[in-house]
């Protein structure tokens, strides 16, 4: 596809003017930590900051935990109550024991036993990338000295 004569311009002083944007936010933050940094006096606060925020971070990371594997329980359990419905609704109406229930009550364990699985699974997945995120509070603490 091929720009018309005004798309054209306009497309250029487009990036001429994120080029010039670019630039002065370069030199800005250049300017501010040349002439604006005092470690003496900021030191202490930003260690406490990042305390603070490392300790904010590691709560909400336990939230999270603790609902996530609630979210997982809650949903196994309505897998397993739904296999167990379905294998009921056979069950009352086929009375004799007929080859479609004794597949029922197959499918209903094989159902459970994979809602356990697939439960582990996704609460081991969930531990390990907490514990990720717990690691990276841990060094941040470090970082700042707590």
């Amino acid at each position: 596809m091929t720009l018309n004569y005004w798309t054209e311009r306009l497309s250029v002083a487009g990036r001429w003017m994120f080029k010039a944007l670019l630039g002065l936010v370069a030199i800005a933050l250049v300017w501010q930590s040349a002439f604006g940094l005092n470690t003496a006096a900021t030191a202490a606060p930003v260690t406490l900051i990042a305390a603070n925020t490392a300790d904010q971070a590691q709560s909400a990371a336990d939230k999270v935990r603790s609902q996530s594997k609630d979210f997982i329980r809650d949903t196994k359990n309505k897998v397993e109550k739904t296999a167990n419905r379905n294998a009921a609704k056979v069950d009352q109406a086929d009375d004799e024991g007929s080859f479609v229930e004794r597949k029922a009550r197959r499918d209903q364990a094989r159902i459970e036993q994979r809602a356990e699985q697939d439960a582990s699974r996704t609460e081991k997945a969930v531990d390990d990338s907490m514990n990720a995120v717990q690691g990276i509070v841990e060094n941040i603490k470090g970082a700042f000295g707590q």
